[in-house]
C-alpha cells in the first residue's frame, strides 16, 4: 500500500514525510483492518512530525482521525464494509487504577494511534476493534474526520472546564477544535467569546455566530465563567486567566505547551481559580459527541488533500493557511 512515512529526526518543514510502498499490515485477532477512506490531520500530527513529542519508533505512519471501511477482521460490531472511525487513544491496558475507575484516558500504558502504533496517512490501518466507532451516516467521509479528535477532544474540554448551560464562556484560538466546539456552546445557550490571532480565523469566529471575537492581545469586554485555550502557548493561558472571574476555570486543550510564564497569583489565580489540563478522551466522549454531532448537524469545514501532498496539510496545519480543517484523502 501507499502510505506518507516519518523518519525520526527528520523535520524540515514542508518535507516531513515520504510517500513510498510499505507492507499492507494483516488482520489479526481484536484487531480490524480498515480502508483508509479519509484522515483528519491534527496539530498533534505537526507535534509529533517536529519532534515537540519525542520519537518513539524510527519510522511512523501519522494520522489518528481515521474514516475507513472494515475490509477484514470483522465482528458483529464492525461487519464487513461499516463505515468506522479510530481516535487518538487506539487502547488501554485495561487494568491500571485509572481504568478500573472510569478515567481509561489517564491510562499508564496506553497506544496512541498515529504516535506508538501507525495512522491513518496510508491506503489501510490496523485498529483494535474495541476502540473503533461506528459512524452515523449523517456526514460523509471528508466531514466526519475532524470530529474523530478536533471535535471530541474539544467536547472533553468543555467538560473538563466544567461549562454549565448558560455560562459566558471564552475560546483562545479558534482552529479546528474551537470551531466545533462552539455549535455545542450554542446549544447550551453560552454566550461564546474568541480571543485568537489571524484574521481568517477571527472572521470564521464571527461567521459561525460569537458573541465577541477579539485579537490576540484584546480582553473579553465580561468576565468569563470558563476557557479553553487551544492554542500550545503558556503565555495564552495566562490570558485565559487573567479574563476568568473568581471560580471559574481554564481548561487547556493542547498535548504540548510551551514554557508557562510568571504571574501574579494574587490577581490572577486567587479566588478559587482554577487551571485544568485535557488529556485525551474516552471511548465515551467519542459516543457522546458522535450522537451530539449527529443531532446538531456539525459539519466543519475541510480543505481535502491527497496523501500525496500530506507533507503540504501538514504545512498549512502549521502555518495556520488551512480553510477549516484540513483532511487528507488516500
Amino acid at each position: 500500500m501507499k502510505a506518507a512515512v516519518l523518519t525520526s529526526g527528520h523535520t524540515v518543514p514542508g518535507s516531513f514525510l515520504r510517500i513510498e510502498e510499505v507492507s499492507r499490515p494483516e488482520p489479526q485477532a481484536g484487531y480490524v483492518l480498515l480502508r483508509v477512506l479519509a484522515c483528519g490531520v491534527c496539530r498533534t500530527d505537526l507535534h509529533i512530525a517536529e519532534g515537540d513529542l519525542p520519537p518513539v519508533h524510527p519510522e511512523l505512519i501519522p494520522g489518528h482521525q481515521i474514516v475507513g471501511e472494515v475490509a477484514g477482521g470483522a465482528t458483529a460490531e464492525l461487519p464487513l464494509g461499516t463505515r468506522a472511525g479510530v481516535s487518538w487513544i487506539g487502547g488501554v491496558d485495561g487494568d491500571c487504577w485509572y481504568c478500573h475507575h472510569g478515567m481509561e484516558n489517564l491510562c499508564d500504558k496506553p497506544v496512541f494511534t498515529g504516535y506508538t502504533v501507525n495512522g491513518g496517512y496510508a491506503e489501510y490501518a490496523l485498529a483494535r476493534a474495541d476502540f473503533t466507532f461506528p459512524l452515523p451516516a449523517g456526514l460523509d467521509d471528508v466531514h466526519v474526520a475532524p470530529l474523530l479528535c478536533a471535535g471530541i477532544i474539544g467536547f472533553r474540554s468543555l467538560r473538563v472546564a466544567g461549562v454549565a448551560p448558560g455560562e459566558r464562556v471564552g475560546l483562545f484560538g479558534f482552529g479546528s477544535s474551537a470551531s466545533l466546539a462552539i455549535a455545542i456552546l450554542q446549544s447550551w445557550k453560552c454566550q461564546v467569546y474568541v480571543v485568537t490571532r489571524g484574521e481568517n480565523h477571527r472572521q470564521r469566529a464571527v461567521s459561525l455566530g460569537s458573541t465577541w471575537v477579539g485579537k490576540e492581545d484584546e480582553k473579553p469586554p465580561v468576565e468569563l465563567d470558563r476557557a479553553i485555550t487551544f492554542a500550545p502557548s503558556g503565555k495564552v493561558v495566562v490570558s485565559a486567566l487573567a479574563a476568568l472571574r473568581k471560580g471559574g476555570v481554564v481548561a487547556i486543550n493542547a498535548i504540548h505547551l510551551d514554557q508557562m510564564p510568571a504571574f501574579d497569583y494574587d490577581k490572577l489565580l486567587w479566588g478559587e481559580r482554577q487551571i485544568r489540563s485535557v488529556a485525551n478522551m474516552t471511548r465515551q466522549d467519542a459516543r457522546d459527541f458522535l450522537a451530539i454531532a449527529h443531532d446538531l448537524r456539525i459539519r466543519p469545514q475541510v480543505t481535502v488533500f491527497s496523501l500525496q501532498d500530506a507533507n503540504k496539510a501538514l504545512l498549512a496545519v502549521k502555518e495556520e493557511t488551512e480553510h477549516g480543517s484540513a483532511v487528507i484523502v488516500p
